[in-house]
């Protein structure tokens, strides 16, 4: 994948988190706190930590999702070439979307570190060390107290969710892609 590309997608990243993170926020603290409603606690973040509140973790989201991108595409787009250089023909769509489930279940294994200390530093209580938004200090925090088990806590379900959502993302961008391509040709 072309480098400008990969900036691109980068770019996107940090503006799509303008959005993720304050959802993934009062999703992750409606999942521990199942007795307050959506509304209630958007209300509560706002009222006690400001909107700095909805935006905690956005760094480490975005610490996490580059990364994730940087070892997802490019590898989904080798698993594709060495595919494709093994049948003599280019990938089917069904073919780019195993490759994309692959990519996306390896990317988000490696990528998982990233993903606890980001929920640890969403899920802080306001005020702690923790919440100040320091990956490194989290990592730390969580390798001190749990060792490698720590780190990679939820590795299993985060593959699972990830690499369907892979197999469906770019399985369809991959037919979408070579529908448009074909409507193309067929104008003069």
């Amino acid at each position: 994948m072309p480098v400008k590309h990969m900036l691109a997608a980068s770019a996107g990243e940090v503006v799509a988190c303008l959005i993720r993170v304050p959802s993934e926020v009062v999703k992750q603290r409606a999942q521990v706190s199942a007795s307050s409603g959506t509304f209630r606690i958007f209300s509560t973040i706002l009222y006690q930590e400001g909107i700095q509140g909805l935006y905690r973790g956005y760094k480490s989201t975005v610490l996490r999702e580059i990364p994730f991108s940087l070892v997802q595409f490019p590898l989904w787009e080798s698993l594709k070439a060495l595919w494709s250089w093994r049948q003599d023909h280019v990938v089917d769509s069904w073919q780019s979307a195993v490759c994309g489930a692959f990519a996306g279940g390896f990317a988000a294994a490696v990528t998982t570190p990233l993903d606890v200390a980001k929920t640890r530093i969403m899920l802080a209580k306001a005020g702690s060390s923790t919440a100040t938004g320091n990956v490194l200090s989290a990592l730390h925090g969580v390798w001190r107290m749990q060792g490698l088990s720590g780190l990679f806590a939820g590795v299993l379900p985060r593959m699972a969710a990830i690499s369907l959502g892979g197999f469906i993302f770019l399985g369809a961008y991959d037919r979408t892609r070579s529908f448009v391509l074909e409507l193309g040709r067929e104008r003069p």
